[in-house]
């Protein structure tokens, strides 16, 4: 157990930085969500961009998925990165960095005259910078909520999804009337725009940073969560996001392509993915009232099972109706896996550590979206059709069923009085 530490402050200086729970947290909450809706647009307009540049360039599918594939490399060194600013000087700074990063970036890659050109703008400045809107965000809105964390982590997590809803079909849109060196333009301009002055809102620190400092809060933590160590509990998790997200990747990278090559052309695959990070918006809140009803644990059990069951619906069709149907069911069973890991990281770690400890397992479901999207590339190059992909990707969400399960029969022991 940990040293007891007094009180957090007296109610008038905790009034004036705000509290968790309070009107301040939920508005600060709604700011963080647009932040995270517009500066998510690094994830997924590479995808809908991926057959213009293809054509562009003249490469391959599996050179033509590389984009992708280090944009979330550097997105997920990125959010341990500047997770770590985070908890150091808090959120505004990595996201006011971040929103002017993002705008270069862009523009740079507008500019690109080669595939690799365009891989550099697209990896090391959008990938980074667009990384503030996930791991960062996720974790700062953590400290604000006690009660309600598992729906306030889930609504900030919809963030990415409610990017992925909205910017598809609009970048889909621009690159088919005016290209997509212009339409990367555009979002440059935009994105600064819009991120910086929403950046003011959260200025303020949560005082839960301060709760376990040696001078100011009351906390008794275990040494062994789930009754292991916690570099081990990391590691597990670690693995778990990196399996889930390889198997998450297969439609989510893919299904543009996917529809190109099924016969009903890039825009219905667009919309398509539209339709499924729609319903993963649907299914990310319901999963956040789940979990703070069940746990973290639990919950990335459900999602997990409920993942694999809507892979193994994308083998047997091909059907322009029934891809829809699919792509809405895979949204609407896999939302809740990625939230559920901040939650469980809440759970059974010190909030001091939030930051760094979410980036480091957000970095790993990155990382599975990047490996689990190129390795779709090869496997589609090597056979011709993406059958075998699909395979792969449920062998890999077989893992993290098992680990899930594994973490679930482990005895609780979190922290005590957690803040």
């Amino acid at each position: 157990m940990s040293e007891p530490v007094n009180d957090v402050g007296s109610p008038g200086a905790r009034a004036s930085r705000g509290t968790p729970e309070s009107a301040y947290a939920w508005a600060r909450l709604f700011a963080a969500l647009l932040l995270s809706g517009i500066g998510g647009v690094g994830m997924w307009s590479v995808i809908v961009a991926l057959p213009a540049v293809q054509v562009e360039f003249g490469v391959a599918r599996s050179a033509a998925s590389l984009p992708y594939t280090v944009t979330m490399i550097c997105f997920g060194f990125g959010g341990i990165v500047l997770g770590r600013l985070s908890d150091r000087f808090g959120i505004l700074p990595p996201v006011a960095g971040g929103a002017v990063v993002l705008g270069v970036g862009y523009a740079v890659a507008s500019q690109a005259t080669s595939l690799w050109q365009f891989i550099l703008a697209q990896g090391l400045l959008v990938g980074v910078a667009s990384s503030v809107a996930f791991a960062p965000l996720l974790a700062d809105t953590s400290l604000w909520f006690t009660r309600h964390r598992g729906i306030a982590v889930a609504i900030i997590a919809s963030g990415s999804y409610l990017a992925g809803t909205v910017w598809p079909p609009v970048v889909q849109h621009f690159i088919q009337t005016d290209g997509w060196r212009r339409t990367y333009l555009g979002i440059a301009v935009f994105c600064v725009g819009t991120m910086l002055p929403l950046a003011l809102a959260l200025r303020r620190r949560s005082p839960l940073t301060e709760a376990t400092s040696p001078t100011t809060g009351f906390v008794l933590r275990s040494p062994r969560p789930l009754g292991m160590s916690p570099a081990a509990l990391q590691a597990l998790l670690i693995v778990a996001g990196l399996s889930c997200c390889v198997a998450m990747s297969m439609p989510q990278v893919h299904i543009v392509a996917y529809s190109g090559d099924m016969g009903h052309g890039p825009a219905h695959g667009a919309q398509m993915l539209s339709l499924m990070l729609g319903f993963g918006i649907v299914s990310r809140l319901a999963s956040g009232w789940i979990c703070d009803h069940i746990g973290g644990r639990l919950t990335l059990l459900l999602g997990s099972s409920l993942q694999a069951l809507a892979l193994v619906l994308f083998l047997p069709f091909d059907g322009l109706a029934a891809l829809y149907i699919a792509s809405a069911l895979f949204g609407l069973f896999q939302g809740g896996i990625v939230p559920s890991y901040a939650v469980i990281i809440r759970e059974f770690f010190p909030p001091e550590e939030a930051g760094v400890r979410v980036g480091v397992v957000l970095m790993a479901t990155v990382f599975g979206m990047a490996l689990g999207g190129w390795m779709s590339g090869v496997i589609f190059d090597l056979t011709g059709s993406y059958h075998a992909a699909f395979l792969n990707g449920i062998l890999w969400n077989l893992l993290n069923l098992a680990i899930a399960l594994g973490l679930l029969r482990r005895p609780v022991r979190p922290l005590e009085h957690a803040l």
